[in-house]
């Protein structure tokens, strides 16, 4: 059944379409977000991330990716690159 619109053309959400419709979406982000979760989960555990998704700076992996990004962030302020930057 179609969803009935008020005089001003927004939806009525008096409607028992209405309502269903807001349930359907609500349990539908709930599977979702709860899909998500379990997926991020299993993938940090293999990469040896912690559960937020952020590289644990404890392993070796971690120290390594440390040492190139401060190397990295080193390279990009340096003087031979703000002048390479200047004549792009």
């Amino acid at each position: 059944m179609a969803i009935q619109k008020t005089a001003a053309g927004k939806v009525d959400k008096r409607t028992k379409e209405y309502k269903e419709m807001v349930a359907r979406a609500k349990k539908a982000r709930a599977a979702l977000k709860k899909a998500s979760k379990k997926s991020t989960i299993k993938k940090s555990a293999k990469a040896g991330r912690r559960q937020d998704g952020h590289l644990d700076q404890r392993t070796k992996a971690g120290k390594e990716a440390a040492k190139r990004m401060a190397a990295a962030r080193k390279a990009k302020g340096s003087l031979k690159n703000k002048i390479k930057n200047l004549f792009k």
